[in-house]
């Protein structure tokens, strides 16, 4: 079983705290108190070598879980905003998001 300061622990730790820092209206990481509270659990789940417990690893799950659904959830807004409806647009521009050039006219 892995404890909570084995390495893919620590890692899934990192990348939740680093997503939610992206999505933080506070610019302190210690004034979210999400982050506290993440912390707090991670603490509370601690384990030695000498102790099995089956929590560790439901904690890690729900962890790399959370994680998970903090970068999607992130991602989803940076392509709804960046696609999202702005009323008629032009075949040029429609073309132009979509990464395509149109031929031009000889006249």
């Amino acid at each position: 079983m892995a404890s909570i300061t084995s390495k893919p622990a620590l890692s899934t730790l990192r990348q939740l705290l680093s997503e939610l820092r992206k999505q933080s209206s506070s610019p302190k990481l210690a004034e979210n108190q999400m982050a506290r509270y993440v912390l707090s659990e991670y603490r509370k789940y601690q384990t030695t070598d000498q102790q099995l417990c089956k929590a560790v690893d439901e904690m890690h799950f729900k962890a790399k879980s959370y994680c998970e659904y903090l970068q999607n959830s992130r991602i989803y807004k940076e392509i709804n905003e960046e696609f999202k409806g702005k009323g008629e647009r032009s075949v040029e521009e429609t073309a132009k998001m979509v990464g395509f050039k149109l031929p031009h006219d000889p006249k």
